[in-house]
């Protein structure tokens, strides 16, 4: 506790404190967002989310009353009293959220002996309480406040009366509602409750917690293991503001290439460059639409790092430039260990240049992973990204279109690296505690710098394990799923969660990793996968194959029809890809982010929303071939038929195994192309656009798919209106450069 308030200083946007026990900074970063700082271990940020300054230039007010300074913009205020406890209040005074005064009263445990008891009988045994952070802020928790966001954290929608862990873990068993940490930390809550909506960005890379209602009713709490109290406090009108915010802080996904959003094949088992062939030449005698395999870790010349198995894969490059011709492109799987091996190239590079993580004795740290022994490059230090970077050369020149980073979370075989491993942070020393989190992220950024430079097209990053902010440089998977009907259900709240986490181009792998997939759950994970913004079939060397043509006819039908969807909506995702560029809105969403007011939305882990216009409502459950379904307000129609339905309230629609219950708003417009086996296989010279009754208006985008020429406004805008149930709607060019459809059509 910092004690009394002693004094107050205002600086340009921030006041910094004098309390008894030290010194805090309230900073004003725009009219909605303010930075709370507590220096415990240093006195700067050092952020890795957030690049820049991103302080605007704002009307700012301070004033003190009844002991309490008010820091205030037109459209937030933050309240500051004794011990540094903050209160935020909306610009009508309305109080949005406060810490919590009361005493913490947390929940009941046995004694040490009982604990003792059960463990030895083998049961799992909580060590809840043991610890405590140093780093801890509790807010006041309202009997109606829901929380989202928080990545890829298992379970629900809606995050109240569960804890978490921000600790990137790469655990094998089957993941599960009560499972703390996965793969990715992003510590961030959006808080939905009747006073209002706001968001609370926990900027610290070390081991976390975030308690939501579970030790008590009465408040949640985030707390760290170290660093400082570094969190932002973001406000709005509805939560798509929040989501704004949020990535206005920390970045946006940039616009990828057209084809990355097509489908994506790939296992981790195709052994050699027949196997690849073999698949490339059965999606295209079958006539599913593929635009890319996925080549694991058996590529590699004895799992080395930017290295080429020529003994099964023939010569380097041979096989991609081959399936290059029928329209394929590659993605290659990169791990950052780095086999210890001296004569290897890269090995040898990373020992002579320093560029490895260190024992606190300062040797080199060695763990193992899939090539044996190995190291870790430090990507903490510039000059290690740098020549990160430059190794995406070597793929490049192959004729890779994208580098697939796995392992970083960093993942090991010998247990989990050391807390006290040295890594460097900038131009610091540091350690593996601080670095952990954020080693994907970085490993991430330095991939995408090396592709954009040795490429010069858009990058495409795929990785497992992130932070706060990776959503600038990679797109994600949520990591080794199993082909269970639970997994499948978790996917739609965890890609929802993640996308208002800011990291909107994510997906699952399709027909899960590990264990063997089912026709029928193929047939309702591609319903899911088909709309998800990455699309990517992936299963476990082990498992049964799970290409399409691997089941029965009646579940290749089914797959090739919702894929077959997938390649008619490119440019409809695409249009969600280039706002999400702008706003940091994401692409696939929960139905609560634009029906905030609406109960009916607040749990809803079952639909989403592709865009604001269409909403999806897969069967998640086995054997079912009809599905609950609830609409909001307003009237929607059945994607297909156009058959109308009034909103706020719920159908029981048929959804048999080839069918996947969508539904467009009242004056919606779906752009759509003709049919394509991949992205490149003829121009898209036509659109299409399906109108569905209502007035609305719709803002489409298109540019060349491939590079940054439309940063320099090589690019198109259309506005399309529509008015009741006419048949058209008029278009008008807001923006021309770039060569135009030769047709417009509508249905």
């Amino acid at each position: 506790m910092l004690g009394k308030k002693l004094s107050y200083q205002i600086n340009s946007s921030t006041v910094e404190f004098e309390f008894e026990h030290g010194t805090a900074y309230v900073t004003v970063v725009t009219d909605t967002i303010m930075n709370v700082f507590v220096p415990y271990q240093s006195k700067d940020h050092r952020s890795k989310a957030i690049e820049g300054d991103k302080r605007q230039n704002v009307s700012v007010k301070v004033s003190e009353e009844n002991g309490a300074v008010q820091i205030k913009t037109d459209k937030l205020t933050a309240e500051v009293h004794d011990d540094f406890l903050i209160d935020f209040y909306k610009e009508d005074g309305t109080l949005l959220c406060e810490d919590f005064r009361g005493e913490r009263k947390k929940k009941a445990r046995l004694s040490d002996e009982a604990l003792a008891t059960l463990e030895s009988e083998g049961h799992a045994v909580s060590a809840d309480g043991e610890k405590e952070d140093p780093v801890m802020v509790i807010k006041k928790m309202d009997g109606d406040e829901k929380f989202y966001g928080l990545g890829d954290k298992t379970g629900v929608l809606n995050k109240r009366n569960y804890e978490y862990e921000n600790w990137n873990s790469d655990l094998p068993q089957a993941h599960t509602d009560d499972f703390k940490a996965l793969y990715k930390s992003i510590p961030f809550l959006i808080t939905l409750k009747k006073t209002g909506v706001f968001g609370m960005f926990f900027d610290n890379t070390y081991r976390s917690h975030v308690n939501l209602g579970k030790e008590n009713d009465a408040y949640y709490y985030y707390s760290a293991e170290n660093g400082n109290l570094d969190y932002y406090f973001i406000s709005g009108e509805k939560m798509t503001d929040i989501v704004e915010g949020y990535t206005y802080l920390t970045g946006r996904t940039p616009l990828p290439q057209l084809w990355t959003l097509g489908h994506h094949q790939s296992r981790w088992g195709y052994l050699s460059a027949e196997d690849i062939r073999r698949v490339a030449h059965k999606y295209r005698e079958l006539q599913i639409p593929c635009d890319t395999i996925h080549f694991d870790i058996d590529y590699m010349d004895g799992y080395r790092v930017f290295t080429w198995n020529e003994k099964d894969f023939g010569a380097p490059g041979g096989i991609i430039k081959e399936i290059a011709e029928d329209g394929f492109k590659v993605v290659c799987i990169i791990d950052p260990g780095v086999k210890l091996d001296p004569g290897y190239a890269k090995y040898d590079e990373g020992i002579a240049n320093d560029y490895f993580a260190k024992t606190p004795e300062g040797e080199v740290y060695v763990n193992e992973v899939w090539p044996g022994e190995a190291v870790y490059p430090d990507f903490g230090k510039p000059d290690v990204r740098k020549w990160w970077a430059d190794n995406q050369k070597f793929l490049v020149d192959l004729g890779v279109r994208g580098t697939w980073n796995d392992m970083n979370e960093p993942a090991s075989f010998r247990g989990e690296l050391p807390q006290d491993v040295v890594f460097t942070d900038e131009d610091q020393k540091t350690d593996h505690a601080a670095m952990h989190n954020v080693y994907g992220h970085l490993m991430s950024k330095a991939t995408y710098e090396g592709l954009k430079e040795n490429d010069k097209r858009r990058p495409f990053v795929i990785t497992r394990a992130c932070y706060a902010g990776t959503q600038k440089y990679s797109t994600v998977w949520t990591g080794d799923n199993q082909s269970l009907w639970a997994h499948l259900r978790m996917a739609v709240p965890q890609l929802c969660n993640l996308g208002m986490s800011g990291i909107a181009f994510a997906g699952t792998d399709v027909g899960g990793f590990g264990a063997d997939c089912t026709p029928e759950l193929m047939c309702r994970w591609v319903q899911v996968g088909a709309f998800s913004p990455l699309f990517r079939n992936h299963s476990s060397v082990g498992s049964t194959y799970q290409e399409p043509w691997q089941f029965d006819e009646k579940t290749l039908r089914i797959y090739r029809k919702f894929v077959e969807l997938r390649y008619q909506l490119l440019p409809y995702l695409y249009d969600l890809f280039h706002e999400c560029e702008l706003t940091g809105l994401p692409v696939m969403r929960p139905l609560v982010l634009h029906y905030e007011n609406d109960p009916e939305t607040w749990n809803l882990n079952g639909e989403f929303l592709v865009g604001e216009n269409l909403l999806v409502a897969p069967v998640l459950e086995q054997g079912e071939t009809k599905k609950i379904v609830y609409l909001p307000e307003g009237t929607w129609y059945d994607y297909e038929t156009k058959k109308p339905y009034q909103g706020k309230q719920y159908y029981m629609v048929d959804a048999p195994l080839d069918t996947c219950p969508m539904f467009v708003k009242e004056g919606g417009m779906i752009p759509t192309y003709e049919l394509a086996q991949y992205v490149g296989e003829k121009p898209y010279d036509t659109l299409k656009m399906r109108i569905y009754p209502g007035d609305g208006t719709y803002l489409h985008y298109q540019d060349n798919g491939e590079d940054f020429a439309y940063r320099d406004g090589a690019y198109n805008e259309y506005m399309f209106t529509h008015k009741g149930n006419e048949k058209e709607a008029s278009v008008q060019m807001n923006k021309e450069g770039y060569t135009k459809y030769k047709n417009i059509l509508f249905e």
